[in-house]
């Protein structure tokens, strides 16, 4: 589409991240009966891709123990894309058992991040996350891949973009169909974004691309914006905007889905997600989690006005 902003994509697909990027950075434990029911409305939003749990060990991520039974319950939607985290083989074949028909795969664009955060080298990643895709895609599942620490790393500073290009050209050659690039701590900025997006489109077709996006320091808004004027169209976010960021505490994580919607609407961009809907998923866990607001602005702002 056309705009004083120059060319736009028409349409943006969002990924719904809430039910476990969200949650798993929540201190209270939710019960599966509450974490099916948010699914399940998040489910009857319109939105096509939603990270449901993750098959990593119940004893490192206690708040995802119950991964296999939320799958098992939850009501799958005929289009909608049900993406589940895997660190490895083992992973892998338990969310197959768990019926699992699309995986992500999750590394980080610096060492210090990916030895603190998965315990192996970026090298050490690759070679094991290998062996996932190419298990899941003779499955004929989907995969997806994360690049954590794409902008910023809370150990290194300010991550090369030759970084990210190689972890990204590994990802894609081991197979897999979406390329999702993390600004993990929440530090970019639109210039920063619109170059290693510029310099990413040679080695991820922008279809394919998406970009994971904290609100830590109140620029992931302004990052969507210069995502878009590269020709992005794919965008992580998560209700409420659910989700902290352990690398620095007592600050919002994840951008939330009802501000990245209300942008987006008001920009005449395409998202086929039901706002009002998202906000009733969001309203349901704020409840859950005993909590008068969630950090995102949208929701909070369109809630006062409805109680008005």
């Amino acid at each position: 589409m056309k705009s004083q902003l120059g060319p736009l994509p028409a349409r943006v697909t969002i990924c719904e991240v809430g039910p476990r990027d969200g949650l798993q950075n929540e201190s209270q434990l939710v019960s599966a009966d509450d974490k099916v029911h948010y699914i399940d409305l998040l489910s009857e939003s319109g939105l096509s891709l939603i990270e449901t749990t993750s098959f990593v060990s119940p004893k490192a991520v206690p708040q995802i123990g119950d991964a296999a039974e939320v799958m098992a319950r939850i009501r799958r939607r005929p289009g909608v894309r049900y993406l589940v985290l895997v660190p490895n083989v083992r992973g892998l074949e338990r969310a197959q058992q768990a019926g699992a028909d699309a995986v992500a795969v999750f590394t980080a664009a610096t060492e210090s991040f990916a030895k603190r955060n998965i315990n192996m080298t970026i090298a050490q990643s690759l070679e094991t996350f290998g062996e996932v895709v190419a298990s899941a895609k003779r499955a004929g599942m989907w995969v997806r891949g994360y690049i954590s620490t794409a902008f910023g790393c809370p150990y290194e500073g300010t991550t090369p973009v030759a970084s990210v290009i190689r972890v990204a050209r590994a990802l894609v050659a081991m197979g897999c169909d979406e390329i999702s690039v993390g600004d993990t701590i929440g530090v970019a900025t639109p210039l920063q974004v619109a170059d290693v997006v510029a310099r990413l489109r040679d080695e991820v077709p922008l279809e394919r691309l998406a970009l994971h996006l904290h609100d830590t320091r109140g620029t992931a808004l302004a990052n969507i914006v210069a995502g878009l004027q590269q020709g992005v169209a794919i965008f992580d976010s998560s209700s409420g905007g659910l989700g902290g960021c352990p690398f620095a505490p007592g600050a919002t994580g994840n951008v939330a889905t009802e501000d990245v919607l209300y942008l987006l609407d008001g920009m005449g961009i395409e998202t086929r997600v039901d706002l009002a809907k998202v906000r009733a998923a969001s309203r349901f866990i704020a409840g859950v989690l005993r909590r008068d607001q969630l950090p995102s602005r949208a929701f909070n702002a369109l809630e006062a006005a409805a109680a008005r």
